[in-house]
């Protein structure tokens, strides 16, 4: 009987390793900088939050990323899936996505865009947040159609519309990172 037992748990722990499999995250393909098309689950998956077609979602990169890091937990100074914070997930998205090093705390950050009108952002671009009176005290990264990526620090890495009513009275600034941070004015 204890060999029976003992099979059925061997074969129980088999089948939930082999279902979990189904449940992978989206992978990074290609290198930094580069758009790839996207996983068409991703694609769907991400057109549905952002309010967009499928075909809106182009950087396979981006989205692959963003899925990955989805619901990561915060941790101030963090910058790993146990544990990460609004600066920490920019200065690792724009690394991984785009190939692009820029500082790692948000006070350094504000300091590498170009500052531009809400109106003209763009995938990748930046998004500043004055919360608890002190400026430039969030960062966030611009996804597309008023939707931003970010590290919450009540709820970990989440997707939020810029105009939601809690969120919008803080924003402050956006910009797109210049070519190169290491010109940036300061530097």
């Amino acid at each position: 009987m204890k060999k029976i037992s003992y099979l059925y748990a061997v074969l129980l722990s088999i089948a939930i390793v082999l279902s979990s499999c189904h449940a992978k995250k989206a992978v990074l393909r290609g290198e930094p900088g580069e758009v790839v098309k996207p996983q068409a689950s991703i694609a769907e998956k991400y057109s549905a939050i952002l309010g967009v077609d499928e075909g809106d979602i182009k950087n396979g990169r981006l989205y692959a990323f963003v899925d990955q890091w989805m619901g990561t937990p915060y941790r101030f100074g963090g910058e790993d899936k146990d544990g990460v914070d609004c600066s920490g997930l920019a200065q690792l998205l724009e690394q991984q996505v785009y190939g692009i090093n820029i500082p790692r705390s948000t006070s350094q950050q504000i300091n590498v865009i170009k500052r531009k009108y809400e109106e003209e952002l763009v995938e990748g671009d930046l998004l500043f947040f004055d919360y608890d009176g002190k400026k430039f005290s969030h960062v966030a990264v611009y996804l597309q159609n008023g939707y931003y990526v970010h590290a919450s620090s009540s709820k970990g890495v989440i997707i939020t519309q810029l105009h939601d009513p809690y969120t919008y009275k803080y924003f402050s600034r956006c910009g797109s990172i210049i070519d190169d941070p290491n010109s940036a004015p300061g530097k």
